[in-house]
């Protein structure tokens, strides 16, 4: 019997997201947000520091970046909001011309964001090899550790026990249930606890004032000049690519925990929106928060929009509502909760004696040096490049010493016939040429390629100088065997590449 169209009804529910439908799921992103907005304010207020601009100005950025994400953004469950790679970019700006700039190069990098996401920067993710990834996460889990040092150096003796009880709380309290997040308890019961005890501890509230209410938007205040634009397009340009970098690379870490796609172009384009957003709602701009995402997708479970918005409604809920209590969260518990998130970001796999003895040098090579730059500038793109092209130089290295020749002269002595095998391109076939015996090789010679395959101009220049040198001994060259692609190139390049 023919299975009857779903109803229109029926279609509607299909359509509806997942935390309209199951209360669990729509608990688990609520708790979700909630625990992610309190661990922005710290974070937020330390990045306005480094930017060299009010804390309100930070916590407004993580308000509309995670708000605006959440409705335009590719990847679901990512968390966007002010961030410290931005914060170094654009800090210099502020200082050295003002706010209005700042604001100014934060709307230009959207502008960027949105037509480098139009033009397709999101394919080039694909290029990332796998140990640039894995130094990517290392790195990324050494660098929040780092960032909660200061919190534990030359701090009352109370915070290391608030530290532990934390960490304590987070790890066993799942075993009784996971009903509530256990970050969102442990940041209670070390709350109150801190409260009750009236312990002198490091509060948010010494991180900085908090906003009372909301932004307003409006224009920034700069002259609308050519000299404006040449000011501000250089750290817009260096903004827009560190964000996105940051935003792509961690878009693709989520893919990898929840096992789903998002769409990176539509991320390119909704980090230019949300930040073009911010700039004109007064924020400091920012991109993806790997850290805050960490608690968002691995420890809190969630996997939706909803906890996004949440996350960034309840970060002003808190600040303007709530202000008075969240001053007095301990530093400690935030701590608790970053430090445990290092932990589950670490690829702890990667770095077992068993896994490095089996990995090629080459790889671990890549994955340390990704892991070095990014903690030696604090940078995540410097260390996504080099290790990137670190990992490409290997490749090419490795992949040119498969590319072998050999040689096979006919019985009579007039022929001799070269067996090219391997890869040709600008790495294998600079060294080939060097290969041919010219002086000693009879008078017709052979070039079978059957076995090979031609990537690049560098290889049908390679075979227009073997050709040319035998010439000059008034010796013949064919070349055969080429496959369709290898014929093309070699046909529409070949004797079009001598120099001048």
């Amino acid at each position: 019997m023919q299975t009857p169209p779903p109803t229109a009804a029926a279609r509607l529910r299909a359509a509806r997201p997942d935390w309209l439908t199951d209360p669990k799921v729509w608990r688990t992103e609520v708790l979700a947000g909630l625990v992610v907005a309190l661990a922005l304010i710290p974070e937020a207020i330390s990045f306005s520091v480094i930017a060299g601009v009010p804390p309100k100005i930070g916590l407004f950025a993580s308000f509309t970046m995670a708000v605006t994400i959440a409705i335009v953004g590719g990847r679901r469950a990512m968390i966007s909001a002010a961030t410290g790679a931005v914060a170094l970019v654009i800090g210099p700006l502020n200082r050295e011309h003002g706010f209005g700039y700042l604001v100014a190069a934060v709307i230009l990098a959207g502008v960027f964001q949105i037509v480098l996401g139009a033009l397709g920067v999101a394919k080039l993710i694909r290029y990332v090899p796998r140990s640039v990834m894995v130094g990517f996460v290392n790195a990324l889990a050494i660098l929040v550790f780092m960032a909660q040092v200061p919190e534990m150096t030359d701090v009352p003796w109370p915070v290391y026990p608030l530290i532990a009880a934390g960490l304590a709380l987070m790890v066993f309290f799942p075993k009784v249930t996971t009903v509530v997040p256990a970050p969102l308890v442990s940041i209670t019961v070390l709350t109150v606890v801190t409260v009750a005890a009236g312990l002198a501890v490091p509060t948010v509230g010494d991180k900085g004032g908090l906003p009372s209410s909301l932004p307003v938007p409006g224009l920034p205040d700069v002259p609308f000049t050519p000299h404006t634009l040449a000011v501000v397009a250089p750290y817009a340009l260096a903004m827009a690519l560190v964000g996105l970098m940051e935003s792509l690379m961690t878009a693709r870490l989520v893919d990898d925990i929840t096992d789903t796609r998002s769409d990176k172009t539509r991320e390119s384009v909704g980090q230019g929106v949300a930040n073009i957003v911010t700039g004109f709602f007064g924020g400091m701009g920012g991109c993806a928060m790997i850290g805050q995402t960490m608690i968002n997708v691995k420890v809190s479970g969630a996997r939706t929009r909803l906890s996004t918005f949440l996350a960034g409604a309840f970060l002003m809920v808190l600040c303007i509502v709530f202000g008075p209590v969240v001053s007095r969260i301990p530093m400690a518990a935030l701590v608790a909760v970053m430090v445990m998130v290092c932990f589950a970001t670490f690829d702890w796999h990667s770095v077992a004696p068993k896994t490095l003895r089996r990995m090629p040098a080459g790889e671990i090579a890549v994955m340390v040096i990704t892991v070095a730059l990014v903690v030696a500038t604090s940078n995540l793109a410097v260390g996504v490049v080099a290790g990137s092209i670190t990992a490409m130089v290997i490749f090419a290295k490795r992949v040119a010493h498969r590319a072998d020749l050999t040689a096979v002269t006919d019985p009579d002595g007039g022929q001799v016939t070269y067996s090219v095998t391997g890869e040709l391109f600008f790495a294998s076939s600079n060294d080939l040429v060097a290969r041919f015996d010219y002086a000693g090789d009879p008078d017709r010679v052979v070039i079978d390629l059957s076995r090979a395959h031609i990537w690049d101009a560098s290889s049908v220049a390679a075979l227009d100088a073997v050709e040319a040198r035998y010439a000059q001994r008034g010796k013949s060259v064919e070349i055969t065997g080429l496959n369709r692609p290898s014929a093309e190139i070699h046909r529409s390049l070949s004797g079009e590449l001598a120099g001048h």
